[in-house]
């Protein structure tokens, strides 16, 4: 096999598992970004809740994004072992709740699918999660998992030692075999890798961004052990548990590319459907409040397209972690 200069911008979830596999398979990448370095905040992948969600997905979502998202499940935890921590990875599915007055809903929503999951009754509920509220009805959606983004986004990182990374730069270009930097200097590659998100919508006629807010909970006893998402008039609104007793609730999706801070309406009634819940959440402190753009194509399906000297890989939308490693394994066949 050939060694091959590769250029990557954008060093979210898919520039940072490119960057890492194709140095292990011996090429000499260089990645650039414009965050500060490998944990400061920036990419949408870092706001994300790391819900990996195939089925659920169903809903809104083409078959062909829930048959990624099972692809991706089978390799995340091998990527998660090949990193040597296991544990940022979960697969020990996710819960679809709903209230007594959306129960109709549910079941619509559920009809969708191919294989629509029994309802769960109150011993078996209570089994899996005793810390809902009582009057819940929930459904196990088997397989489904979650991933820890921030801590996921620095194994990589740190992991890929080989790589160079370039931060604080920004790549205002991107062509085959070169990249423009935002100071005036040029890169030249075997191949250049575009997976800038919404950092690309100068190039990418019809991309835009999409808005997401996510609520972060410090909620000492309360006890979660698998994601669960909630029927909601307005949102998908999903609670997932994270490492010291901490939960996020999340996800408006607006349309607007506004990135100023969340929205007294959407923290309000994020917060009153987790608390809906899960009730021992009353005492929870909020730790913060985050937003961030979601990278999408009116299709809302992403977009992997190569051309000789370069690859552009873009549109995730809501699904980036749910579909990274997949579309990743694709682009290292075009490479």
């Amino acid at each position: 096999m050939a060694t091959l200069a590769i250029a990557i911008a954008g060093a979210g979830v898919m520039g940072r598992l490119l960057a890492w596999q194709l140095a292990r398979i011996g090429h000499r990448v260089q990645v650039i970004d414009p965050a500060a370095g490998p944990e400061a905040p920036g990419a949408a992948g870092f706001t994300a809740a790391g819900m990996l969600s195939p089925v659920a997905e169903q809903e809104h979502a083409e078959p062909e994004i829930a048959a990624l998202g099972w692809r991706s499940l089978q390799l995340w935890p091998l990527i998660a072992a090949d990193l040597g921590q296991p544990g940022l990875v979960r697969t020990e599915g996710s819960l679809l709740l709903a209230h007594g007055g959306d129960l109709g809903a549910a079941r619509r929503v559920l009809a969708r699918l191919p294989s629509p999951p029994p309802m769960l009754d109150v011993a078996a509920r209570h089994a899996l999660e005793p810390a809902l509220a009582p009057d819940l009805h929930a459904w196990l959606l088997p397989g489904e998992g979650q991933v820890l983004p921030a801590e996921m986004l620095a194994a990589l990182a740190r992991e890929a030692r080989a790589v160079e990374w370039l931060w604080g730069r920004r790549a205002v270009a991107v062509q085959p075999h070169r990249l423009e930097l935002d100071d005036g200097s040029r890169l030249d590659a075997d191949v250049v890798i575009d997976t800038r998100g919404h950092g690309a919508k100068a190039e990418l006629p019809g991309l835009r961004g999409v808005r997401g807010e996510v609520v972060w909970l410090h909620a000492p006893g309360v006890a979660l052990h698998r994601p669960v998402r909630l029927m909601h008039a307005r949102h998908r609104v999903y609670v997932v548990p994270r490492p010291g007793d901490v939960v996020v609730v999340g996800a408006s999706e607006i349309e607007s590319e506004d990135r100023s801070g969340v929205s007294l309406r959407s923290a309000v009634e994020l917060m009153a459907a987790a608390h809906s819940v899960l009730p021992g959440l009353a005492e929870a402190r909020i730790v913060r409040l985050d937003t961030n753009l979601r990278p999408a194509f009116a299709d809302h399906r992403p977009r992997l397209d190569h051309q000789p000297g370069l690859l552009r890989i873009n549109g995730l939308f809501r699904h980036g972690w749910l579909l990274a490693p997949a579309l990743a394994e694709k682009a290292l066949g075009h490479v």
